[in-house]
């Protein structure tokens, strides 16, 4: 040990010597490979050590002894740098094979397009030759709309039925495969690009529907980073990815020669509302590998077959037809998959009725709820990979994603109630506009735990379901669902949150007692949000306060589970759902969940035109008459009607002997919410939103006005210049329509010990991505990071003093938790008429979503 000591004594001062000699000479140190050796070992434990840290590196490390401190803090610098080169030169190669990758894709999609011109032109020249001596030939039933052969639909001829043994079901699988290629990579479809798709690297794929062909179609192609065995894994996995899937279920397994399975599946799909029947498919998935390495995955429905097993019609189900469908996955360089995916169906619009029929007959929204899901789901996976392992409350990405699956999945349980989930049917009270199902499946009610009026704990042994839909007219479902999320006081009741949080609780609760505390307040706590953040897993938190010692029993928080997607205005055939479910403050991953909520689902394929982020508050008063004033994205622009579908399912936990009384609030319930959407309905349809009629006229409240000519009038006397631009319009109306549309966000925040938002316009709302109504909930430190609420507390006392202050540029977070960035922030003190301060104004210069 001596001799070691002595030895690295030597060292260091041979290396002092070389460094010394170094500096004298001008030049930069040279370290031995024992110094970078302890500098990496710090390095990798605090990559910017402190000056005091450094110093006790030097004191405890003999060989860096005779350094000087700045040496080392310059080869931190350094060693940064070189660190963050060597990650944005890995960055660039991953976008360089991505790009590449991509590029691949379209000269290969470019290719098949000009086959498909191709053969276009040639219809077309053999048309034109034959139409004027044959007008009336007969017409090819092979593309006739999906429209008229569901009308004809038992007039089909029937084939010769096919041989359904082990040597007929390969035949029959290779000739699904040679259809489906054609279908992925040639020109037996024509498809057309899907409409609101914005093609390019960074977008989810390339996606089309069918024009013209029979049943409903739709075709993406795109690039995922994982391998190609771990997609197809995913992909045969339906029902982890694919939330309208209840069952797939393998019912036999063939191995063929060429090293591929034949498997016979069965497969059943919800219902999306209560007013069709669920679809079942008879399958055949075929998978193989091909000579190029290309892994395919097709399938397609047995039907009409002998010698060989089948699967009888299932009651609640109509069975549907798969055609030759599937996915193509060929490995990319460097890494990772290219994926073809086609989805070909009918889905029997017969049986559903009239009004329901464009929602099986639309290709786009099969290429939404299936085709997309699948790219979706792989990317999803992929960027959970490479991102971090934890995220909110401490739960893996894909336990979050578990929760939103479980919330869906009992949604779409409740709302189809199959017997053979345990649901039966209770008789109605005189009207028929309410269903109400019974379940006392054991499995169901395991762990749920709710409580009588006698006080005492007690297991439940029932749950109670109340469903009903209703069909809504000129009301774009992502705007009614915004308005359903951040204002639930306006259609939900406290003592029905109460009661159903209860039964998560462990503890007494009255049964819908007369005291129930009253929930002041809406918080929304984001736990997760997808890649293209088309939906949103997170915690809202009712905030309730007890009137009396005996509501100390009555739960003071009442915290929900809710997923919320469908909230693009400009995604076309995106359904809109809300569902929610209580949960306890330390619910686990397997805990019970009872999920209800709403799913609104367009029934026209047409694009609703609306301004992406107009702010929707029926309770505002600066709901503004100008959301109509932009004719070119405007609502009352469509010139037409557009139509959905709203389904509402809620679920009771309760003691069966209390049935009749729970089943009677129930309908209550849903009745009083039904009243409420209409009403909501009402108010938010085009003739309610045009640039003539505006939800409160004029512009605003006098209060409104009043606060942007303080607004202006303080900017101007603490800051020497005018605030706004002449426009020519010297009126409180003109200021405030110019304050609203300012392309900065401005905010107002109260003078307490705990600033809150009292005030923003639109380019705030935008920013915090919430409305006027729900501003109030959000207190000014909550948007900051820890580094601006620093730069806060420093300047905040300036701001206070002289009136005024800046701010430097960083990031603050929206109330979704999205990143923002922002140039700068000035802020100063309002006042009023008395010269007395009423608020202070933010103004977030040049922000942007990070």
């Amino acid at each position: 040990m001596a001799m070691s000591c002595k030895d690295s004594n030597k060292a260091a001062a041979a290396a002092a010597a070389a460094a010394a000699a170094s500096m004298d000479n001008g030049k930069y140190v040279r370290y031995t490979p024992e110094q970078v050796e302890a500098l990496e070992r710090l390095y990798h434990e605090c990559p910017k050590p402190s000056s005091m840290r450094r110093q006790q590196l030097i004191r405890e490390c003999p060989i860096l002894s005779n350094i000087e401190p700045k040496q080392i803090k310059v080869w931190f610098q350094n060693r940064r740098c070189r660190e963050k080169q060597r990650k944005e030169a890995s960055r660039l190669q991953a976008v360089n094979r991505k790009l590449t990758a991509m590029n691949k894709l379209l000269m290969e999609e470019n290719d098949r397009l000009q086959k498909q011109v191709s053969q276009l032109v040639y219809e077309n020249s053999y048309f034109r030759q034959h139409t004027p001596n044959n007008p009336l030939a007969s017409k090819d039933t092979s593309c006739e709309s999906v429209v008229t052969s569901g009308q004809k639909h038992h007039l089909t001829p029937q084939h010769p039925p096919r041989d359904a043994s082990p040597a007929g079901l390969l035949s029959i699988a290779e000739e699904t495969l040679a259809e489906f290629l054609s279908k992925a990579t040639g020109t037996a479809v024509e498809w057309v690009q899907m409409p609101g798709m914005k093609p390019g690297p960074d977008s989810i794929g390339i996606v089309a529907i069918s024009h013209g062909c029979s049943g409903v179609a739709a075709r993406a192609c795109g690039l995922v980073g994982l391998e190609p065995t771990r997609v197809a894994e995913i992909l045969k996995d339906r029902p982890s990815w694919f939330r309208d899937c209840r069952a797939v279920d393998v019912l036999n397994v063939l191995p063929t020669a060429n090293g591929g399975t034949i498997e016979l599946l069965y497969m059943q799909l919800y219902a999306p509302t209560t007013l069709a029947p669920g679809r079942d498919f008879w399958l055949l998935r075929y998978t193989s590998v091909m000579d190029d390495g290309s892994l395919v995955v097709c399938e397609r429905s047995l039907s009409n077959t002998h010698n060989g097993p089948s699967m009888p019609p299932v009651q609640n189900f109509v069975r549907a037809e798969m055609l030759p469908s599937g996915y193509l996955i060929r490995p990319c360089d460097g890494g990772g998959s290219i994926i073809h995916i086609v989805d070909h169906m009918n889905l029997e619009a017969w049986s559903v009725p009239e009004v329901l029929r464009p929602l099986y007959e639309s290709s786009t929204v099969l290429a939404q709820r299936i085709t997309m899901a699948a790219l979706r789901q792989l990317r999803q996976m992929a960027q959970d990979i490479s991102q971090s392992s934890v995220t909110n409350w401490g739960r893996r990405p894909a336990a979050l994603r578990a929760l939103s699956h479980r919330l869906s999945r009992g949604f779409n349980e409740a709302l189809n109630g199959f017997s053979d989930d345990g649901w039966s049917l209770l008789g109605n009270d005189g009207m028929d506009d309410i269903t109400i199902l019974v379940n006392s499946n054991p499995d169901k009610l395991m762990g749920l735990n709710v409580s009588v009026t006698s006080g005492f704990n007690s297991i439940c042994n029932s749950i109670l379901c109340a469903k009903a839909s209703m069909l809504l007219q000129n009301v774009p479902p992502a705007i009614l669902l915004r308005f359903l999320r951040e204002h639930r006081s306006e259609w939900a009741d406290n003592n029905i949150d109460a009661y159903s949080a209860a039964a998560v609780k462990f503890g007494p609760c009255n049964f819908l007692g007369p005291r129930v505390g009253n929930f002041g307040c809406q918080v929304i706590l984001p736990l997760a949000q997808t890649v293209e953040h088309e939906e949103l897993l997170e915690v809202i938190k009712l905030e309730g306060v007890a009137h009396s010692p005996e509501d100390a029993m009555i739960p003071r928080d009442v915290l929900l589970l809710q997923l919320c997607s469908g909230m693009d205005e400009h995604a076309v055939g995106t359904c809109a759902e809300l569902i929610f479910a209580p949960i306890d403050a330390s619910f686990t991953d397997d805990a019970p969940l009872l999920p209800s909520g709403f799913r609104i689902i367009p029934l026209d394929s047409g694009k609703e035109a609306s301004t992406p982020n107009r702010t929707l508050d029926l309770a505002s008063a600066l709901e503004t008459g100008t959301a109509g004033n932009k004719p070119s994205n405007d609502l009352s622009s469509t010139g037409g009607t557009s139509r959905s579908v709203m389904t509402i399912a809620f679920q009771f936990a309760f003691e069966s002997h209390m049935q009749d009384n729970v089943a009677s609030m129930a309908r209550q319930y849903v009745r009083s919410i039904i009243s409420s959407v209409q009403r909501v309905a009402l108010a938010l349809s085009p003739s309610n939103l045009g640039p003539h009629a505006g939800l409160r006229s004029p512009l605003g409240t006098p209060e409104a006005h009043t606060l942007a000519r303080w607004i202006c009038r303080s900017y101007r006397s603490y800051m020497g210049v005018e605030f706004l631009k002449s426009n020519g319009g010297e009126g409180s109306e003109s200021i405030l329509k110019a304050l609203w549309h300012h392309s900065d966000a401005i905010m107002c925040c109260s003078m307490k010990a705990l600033p809150v938002f009292t005030f923003a316009n639109q380019a705030g709302l935008d920013m915090l991505e919430t409305t006027l109504v729900a501003l109030q909930d959000i207190s000014l430190e909550k948007i900051f990071d820890d580094h601006g609420r620093k730069n806060l507390c420093s300047e905040f006392p300036q701001i206070m003093h002289q009136g005024f202050g800046s701010l430097q540029g960083g990031i603050c977070l929206s109330s979704m938790g999205r990143p923002v960035s922002f140039e700068r922030a000035e802020a100063w003190k309002v006042m009023n008429e008395d010269d007395n301060a009423h608020c202070i104004c933010f103004m977030f210069v040049n922000w942007s979503f990070v």
